[in-house]
């Protein structure tokens, strides 16, 4: 299973739609709040290459981007390939 990191915020739809994605994969994946975890925000800032907007989401330490891009790679066929590496 890949390590699966999300950067979020409490009262955000598309955080919310990338978690209910994500757990209907069964996937155990560390969430992490911006607004509550001192430094949280800077870090997502810096390592996904300077996006402000949450979610971002990182699969074994890469950037994939946020929700939308998420859902692109669940409607291309490779989001679960990226989840659950051979």
């Amino acid at each position: 299973m890949a390590d699966v990191e999300m950067y979020y915020r409490d009262f955000c739809g598309f955080c919310a739609r990338a978690d209910r994605l994500l757990q209907s994969k069964n996937v155990d994946y560390q969430r992490i709040n911006i607004w509550e975890v001192d430094g949280a925000k800077a870090e997502m800032v810096q390592r996904s290459g300077g996006r402000t907007t949450v979610p971002q989401i990182f699969i074994d330490g890469e950037s994939i981007g946020g929700s939308d891009e998420l859902f692109m790679l669940e409607a291309e066929g490779k989001l679960d390939a990226l989840l659950n590496p051979a």
